[in-house]
This record gives structure tokens, C-alpha cells and sequence, in this order.
């Protein structure tokens, strides 16, 4: 007899489908797809089958193609089939056949999936498959993530058959006379899988001979371990985590304290493409001086003074733009700048993004920019020159936000305005102006 029985339970208990649900079960014509089919054709459930052929195995694997659409029609279930040409994707990818093949049938799945609007997909993962997961996955390296194994849903993904052992399904077929074919390459040792599957797990067992029921119940651990941690990371990122305009600030005081601190850290930042190496060398840099920037592939870190500022890549570069006395708008990166050319001597105050300067000291063409390392000036009211990087460090400009700062340039080199924030003594509106031009900066 099928466990009809606890194979429904186990459906029921983890949520995976209800019986009106459509499915699309993933079926490999070995033994465990095969009695996914008859125990979901015995429960009742409504089905499709989905068959790849990889065509690396010549007429065998052919054959497994046939096996399946016959399969499908003593079932009288929907077949669907494909070829694939694994091994030029995968030379295309540059990744491995059994990668390439994983990434295929996933994503011909879903494209079913969505074709036929099937509700779930149903892979014939059992525990075994659940321990040689958790294996790769603490030789490769891993967090608890890794050590949860297959879960019984992810997504559209459920696997029924989470209940069962090899050697369970393998009794069940025997005794239920249930035929099915044999992938001649599951025993090649070749492939990390089939090594841990035929020369680890075997001398595990032999420290264990109910590996399995215990492994089963350290992963009900570890999915409990992982739920606990989620908690707090949710509350963690209530607390710490302050959105300021297109950024997130998190103070360096509260991530002192964290406890485990390398842990919850890296979690925190693990979303943003942050790695271990990354967050173990921020910890060392907390307590040191501020300006260190630390970088992922979409994000930017930037250690400043009393806390840590979480961005945004920006990694398009604004080029310099040339402005001509006829010009009377031009743009730049975020900003529109407005060119208004007046008669009488006007000072702009009050107003930041605006600024009056003498039209008899401007020497076209100007130019836009962001700063550079070797740029000075004159701040307004000073008679002596000053970095630019030191001017930034006076207003405390986040590091990140410099390279978005507007500078106007005059055609001999000098800076005439600091966009936003600062003209330069020198062009500076006075007694003996007698015409100016007013620069306006606007959002967009």
C-alpha cells in the first residue's frame, strides 16, 4: 500500500497545496518523482507532468523522456516535455552542466507555470536530499540559512515527499511493484552530490544508523534557530535603522553594543551585498576616525563621525559641462541651473541655491563639475585661500555627497560658487559692480 495517509498529512501540516490546487510535478522518471505521481494520483490531487531532457545521455536519457510521457498517459495527467542543449549554455554561462542544468528546468517551470497558471510546482526532494544539502553547504561554507536544508515550501516550490528516506521510498516501490528508470550517472562519484551520497552519508550512518530521524530533528532546530533570529533582526532594524531621504543612518554607539555583534551586523547589511570580510573590517574601524567608505556591488558605507550612512551607488559619473554667455538654462546630474543676466548691481540673500556675481569678472566659457582633490578657493568673507576638502570637513559634508556638489568654474580655472553653499570672495558683488549675473540652482 501507498502512505496516502501521511502523505497528505505532511501536505496539510506544512501548508503545501489544498486539493483544488493545479500542479506541475517536476518528474525525472527516477524512483522518487515516480511515486510523487502515484501518490498524488492516489490522493486525488490534480496535476500536470514536466519532463527535461538534457541530452547529455545520449539514448538513455531519451529513453527517460518516453518513460515519462508513458507515465503521463496511464495517469490520463497533461505531459509537457523539453530538449535542452545543456552543454552549450552552459559553455555560454561559463558556469557548470549541473548548474546549467539546474537554472534551465527552473526556468522552464515557471514560464509553465505562468503559461498554464499552475498554483505550484512539485519536486521530489526527500530527507536524504535534505541531509546531503546541509552537507555542501557547511563544507562550502554557510550560515543558518544553509543549515535549514530543503525546505518542505519555498515559494511556488513544495516538495511532498520531505517525509520519506531513500530507503523508505525505495521499500515502497519494491513492495508496490512501481516501476521507473535508473539514471546511470547518479553513480558517478564525479559530481559533490553523488560523492557525499555514496562514500560520506554511508559512513555516517555507520556512527548513526537513524541519520536520518536525527537529522530531521537538528533541522527542526535550525529552522527554529533561524525563525528566532529573523525576530530579532526585525526588531534590531525597527530600532537602528533611520531613513534619511535616499539613505539609511545607523549610530555607531548602538552598534557597539550588538551582541553577537559580528552576526547580527553582517545580517543586517547581508541584504545590501555586504560580505563577512566587509563587516569584520567596519567593527575593527568603529572605534577609529571617521571617513571610511566601504564598498558593495550596489551600496556604499561611508563611517561618519557618530554613525555609519548606508547609500546608494551612484556609479554614473556627471561629466563637466561647458556654459556659454547665451546659455539660460542648462543641466547637470539633479540639477537645472538658470543664467539671468542683470544691470544693476543685485546680491542675492538668504537663498543658498542662488547666487549674484560680477558679470565683469566672469570669463566664458564657464564650467560645471564635481570637485577634485587639488581644488581651492576663497570663501566669501575670507581673504585667504582654502581647500575644498577642507571646506567640506567644516560643513560636514558626508563624504558620499561631495561628488554631488555643483561647482561653477570660470574660464581661467577659478571657482566662482560652490553650489548651494559658498561664492568665492573674489566674484563677490561690491561698490564698484555695475552689472552681475545671477546663477540659481533647482532640484529635478
Amino acid at each position: 500500500m501507498l502512505p496516502v495517509k501521511k502523505f497528505t498529512d505532511f501536505i496539510e501540516q506544512n501548508n503545501l497545496f489544498t486539493p483544488g490546487s493545479a500542479l506541475l510535478a517536476a518528474v525525472s522518471g527516477g524512483m522518487d518523482s515516480v511515486l510523487m505521481v502515484h501518490l498524488l494520483k492516489s490522493s486525488g490531487y490534480n496535476f500536470s507532468i514536466a519532463h527535461c531532457n538534457f541530452q547529455l545521455r545520449g539514448h538513455e536519457a531519451n529513453s527517460d523522456q518516453e518513460f515519462c510521457r508513458q507515465l503521463a498517459h496511464q495517469n490520463n495527467v497533461p505531459f509537457h516535455t523539453i530538449n535542452f542543449d545543456t552543454l552549450n549554455y552552459a559553455a555560454d554561462k561559463k558556469i557548470s552542466i549541473q548548474m546549467a542544468a539546474r537554472e534551465l528546468r527552473y526556468q522552464w517551470f515557471e514560464q509553465l507555470k505562468l503559461q498554464y497558471n499552475y498554483s505550484a510546482i512539485a519536486l521530489a526532494h526527500h530527507q536524504n536530499d535534505a541531509i546531503e544539502t546541509i552537507l555542501l553547504n557547511l563544507v562550502r561554507g554557510t550560515g543558518i540559512a544553509g543549515l535549514h536544508g530543503i525546505l518542505p515550501k519555498n515559494g511556488s516550490l513544495v516538495r511532498p515527499l520531505l517525509f520519506l528516506s531513500r530507503d523508505g521510498i525505495a521499500e515502497i516501490i519494491k513492495k508496490n511493484k512501481i516501476g521507473y528508470v535508473e539514471d546511470s550517472s547518479n553513480a558517478s562519484v564525479k559530481y559533490a552530490r553523488n560523492k557525499l551520497r555514496h562514500e560520506v552519508i554511508p559512513k555516517l550512518r555507520e556512527l548513526n544508523p537513524a541519520l536520518e530521524s536525527t537529522f530531521e530533528k537538528n533541522l527542526e532546530h535550525f529552522r527554529e534557530m533561524e525563525t528566532l533570529l529573523e525576530l530579532r533582526l526585525a526588531e534590531l532594524k525597527n530600532e537602528l535603522l533611520t531613513i534619511k531621504g535616499d539613505e539609511i543612518h545607523l549610530q555607531t554607539d548602538a552598534l557597539k553594543k550588538l551582541k553577537p555583534q559580528r552576526l547580527l551586523l553582517f545580517k543586517l547589511l547581508q541584504e545590501y551585498g555586504f560580505n563577512e570580510t566587509t563587516v569584520e573590517d567596519l567593527i575593527s574601524a568603529l572605534d577609529k576616525h571617521s571617513g571610511k567608505i566601504f564598498e558593495a556591488a550596489y551600496f556604499t558605507l561611508i563611517l561618519d563621525r557618530d554613525k555609519l550612512i548606508l547609500a546608494k551607488k551612484n556609479n554614473k559619473k556627471q561629466e563637466e559641462i561647458s556654459i556659454t554667455a547665451t546659455d539660460h538654462t542648462i543641466t547637470y546630474g539633479n540639477y537645472k541651473l538658470t543664467l539671468l543676466h542683470d544691470d544693476t548691481p543685485l546680491i542675492i540673500k538668504d537663498n543658498p541655491m542662488a547666487a549674484s556675481v560680477d558679470a565683469e569678472k566672469i570669463i566664458y566659457p564657464l564650467s560645471m563639475r564635481a570637485w577634485r582633490q587639488s581644488d581651492s578657493f576663497y570663501p566669501l568673507g575670507m581673504k585667504t585661500r582654502k581647500k575644498l576638502s577642507d571646506f567640506f570637513i567644516s560643513l560636514k559634508i558626508p563624504l558620499h555627497k561631495k561628488n554631488e556638489v555643483p561647482l561653477l568654474i570660470n574660464g581661467n580655472g577659478d571657482i566662482i560658487w560652490i553650489g548651494g553653499y559658498r561664492l568665492d570672495e573674489r566674484y563677490k558683488v561690491n561698490n564698484n559692480t555695475k552689472k552681475v549675473t545671477i546663477f540659481e540652482l533647482y532640484l529635478i
